[in-house]
């Protein structure tokens, strides 16, 4: 499920659908089943007062994830991203700014799956498996 606030940033309509139908096929890629899976599209500034009110984080960041799992095998979630952060990552990086969206999307998921990336070798195999998780797109499509 895919919900907007507060954004100036448009995005396409069939990002809702596909995307969707992508996330499910992230997971059950992965051996798990989609439970509710909520994902909110926000501005910087929704972003950071949530970092700093819930995980008193006083920081910009693109997304923050909210595991509500209770079962291993059925993946509940708030995912939380900001789209003005993403398109200046994007632009940083000079990608595409819904590819950098997705790469996002599927970052947070990963991390539900148990994936992490706190040292090198984690973030090398986090990478990995995002891309992996983006190749995914061309089933959905």
């Amino acid at each position: 499920m895919i919900h907007y606030q507060g954004i100036d940033v448009e995005v396409p309509r069939e990002l809702t659908v596909y995307d969707s139908l992508w996330v499910d096929k992230i997971i059950s890629n992965y051996n798990r089943k989609t439970g509710e899976v909520f994902f909110l599209f926000c501005s910087d500034e929704y972003l950071y007062q949530m970092n700093v009110s819930f995980l008193e984080h006083d920081t910009y960041t693109d997304i923050i994830t909210f595991d509500q799992s209770d079962h291993n095998n059925i993946i509940r979630a708030e995912l939380y991203i900001s789209l003005d952060r993403i398109k200046d990552n994007a632009q940083k990086m000079q990608v595409d700014w819904l590819y950098e969206l997705r790469r996002v999307m599927a970052h947070g998921v990963l991390h539900l799956i148990g994936f992490t990336d706190k040292n090198p070798c984690e973030q090398i195999e986090m990478r990995r498996q995002e891309e992996l998780c983006l190749s995914l797109l061309t089933e959905i499509h």
